[in-house]
């Protein structure tokens, strides 16, 4: 048991540098070139954020094999040997959410600052938000705390009689106790009146977890509902509308010119909102324009891209119309993936879940036969699945943030990210890695029964009192299984069709 113990403390330790090492990976190839070699505290917090986002969701694995280490126990307590994961999660968690609420925005507020300012000012200002931002968090957590940070447990009082200690034992199913008379224990036959409610104040630290869980599950139900669906369909239908042939030279002369006519607009536009940010008239008539602006700039570039896709030039133009068709076939490839994934999980959810009781056990099932096979072949599908919900979450933000004006569009591009949308994406990652976590412990509560994020999430969380009632009913569970549902019907009614143009800043054809 030891030995296994020391195991999983190596691996644990390995997977977190490779994690590091991945993230700084990540940063380095995303980053913009005008915040090369600058920007340096909020390629840090990026770096940090993505590094606990993605420690969080292997911890729940983790969590699994470190229950398992203990399964020839008698009892939990009885093994003393395994990693201290209750404390491992509420540390990350309240890490979590200090990075989310304070530090992100912090570094957001900073990295947008008035560049003219000097570097005093721009933190002064940024600390200013971030120090209100800390009184109301404080205050309103406090509050909540001290009226209803309480668990209710629905428990029930059982009891029975004495009898003499027999000199000889027969139990069978239709003797189930101690003493000839008796067919049924005492205790079993309770009536329901015996039923009662236990009240105990939880501890801080989790009622944080328990808080930050529930913003998180608002947006991981929205974004994670709407991008189950987009993320395997909207490869799919990319490579549906993908541009069939080469277009010749007057055709790509004739889109490049109308091209850098609309860019040069583009330009005037946003030359004007600046002039307007600084005389201080950012009303809301000011944020709907840089909304529609920040759009129209998406779609040139989609649209500058498309037009390299079909006009390749340079010596290897053949070598790269080869690669595109290639890039075309991966999506229409991963697409059908993440479309089996994306029924699977829908799927799963509708049987286990919301079903009472559960038809059948169904991944869960999944996961245990795989470790069978091979100790860690079912831990790594569970951390797939956990996974793929966080790339849903920001393929359904993307989606939202192109077709809703109040929420804003932070784009990640390969070489071309600034820190903001770095900084955005990975505080909606952290926000939503929490509810992730919750869910995942939920839907996949047969396979990691008995472990310390069920304790946490699952006992703790679902017994809150005010919001119990949201996990007795299964709200959010309805809500994603629904908002999956439209959008697998919106993508079927009008995803295949090619994009018509919308704005001012669209191909001429």
């Amino acid at each position: 048991m030891g030995d296994f113990n020391l195991a999983l403390v190596i691996v644990a330790i390995v997977v977190c540098i490779l994690v590091f090492i991945f993230n700084v990976y990540l940063l380095v190839n995303y980053q913009h070139p005008d915040d090369a070699n600058q920007a340096y505290f909020p390629k840090f917090v990026v770096v940090l954020g993505l590094s606990v986002a993605a420690i969080s969701i292997l911890m729940l694995p983790a969590d699994v094999a470190n229950r398992q280490a203990c399964k020839h126990a008698i009892y939990n307590g009885a093994c003393n040997l395994t990693l201290p994961m209750k404390s491992l999660w509420l540390a990350i968690y309240i890490l979590d959410a200090v990075l989310v609420f304070f530090v992100i925005p912090f570094a957001m507020f900073y990295y947008e600052g008035d560049q003219d300012k000097s570097v005093g000012k721009r933190i002064k200002s940024a600390l200013s938000w971030v120090i209100v931002t800390a009184i109301v968090c404080a205050l309103l957590l406090g509050i909540l705390y001290g009226l209803v940070g309480k668990v209710d447990f629905t428990v029930r009082h059982l009891s029975s009689t004495t009898t003499n200690f027999p000199s000889t034992w027969d139990f069978s199913s239709n003797q189930q106790c101690i003493g000839s008379g008796a067919r049924q224990c005492a205790a079993y036959t309770s009536n329901p009146s015996s039923e009662k409610t236990w009240t105990m104040r939880t501890t801080f630290p989790e009622y944080v977890v328990a808080l930050a869980t529930i913003v998180g599950s608002v947006l991981f139900t929205i974004f994670g509902g709407v991008g189950i669906a987009c993320l395997p369909l909207g490869l799919i239908f990319s490579f549906i509308r993908r541009p069939k042939a080469v277009i010749t030279r007057s055709q790509y002369i004739k889109e490049a010119t109308e091209l850098g006519k609309k860019a040069r607009e583009l330009k005037k536009a946003a030359d004007v909102l600046h002039q307007e940010e600084r005389s201080g008239s950012k009303g809301r008539k000011w944020r709907k324009n840089v909304k529609a602006v920040e759009k129209e700039l998406l779609q040139l570039e989609e649209d500058v891209k498309l037009l390299e896709e079909m006009y390749p030039q340079g010596e290897q133009a053949e070598t790269s119309w080869a690669l595109t068709v290639l890039g075309y076939l991966a999506k229409l490839v991963l697409g059908i993936i993440g479309l089996i994934v994306s029924v699977a999980w829908i799927a799963h959810i509708i049987i286990y879940l919301l079903i009472n009781p559960p038809l059948h056990p169904f991944l869960n099932e999944v996961f245990i036969k795989l470790d069978d096979l091979w100790g860690l072949l079912g831990t790594a599908a569970f951390a797939f699945f956990c996974f793929y919900l966080l790339l849903a979450v920001i393929a359904g933000a993307m989606m939202l943030g192109l077709r809703l004006v109040f929420i804003t569009i932070h784009p990640m591009k390969w070489g071309a990210t600034l820190m903001n949308s770095f900084l955005f994406n990975v505080g909606l990652i952290l926000l939503c890695s929490i509810s992730v976590i919750q869910f995942c412990a939920t839907a996949f509560g047969y396979y990691a029964q008995a472990t310390a994020a069920q304790e946490i999430f699952g006992h703790t969380l679902q017994s809150l009192r005010g919001i119990r009632y949201l996990y007795k009913y299964n709200v959010f569970q309805i809500a994603f299984v629904v908002l999956a549902g439209l959008t697998f019907v919106f993508y079927a009614a009008f995803g295949w069709r090619k994009r018509k143009p919308s704005g001012r800043f669209q191909l001429s054809s």
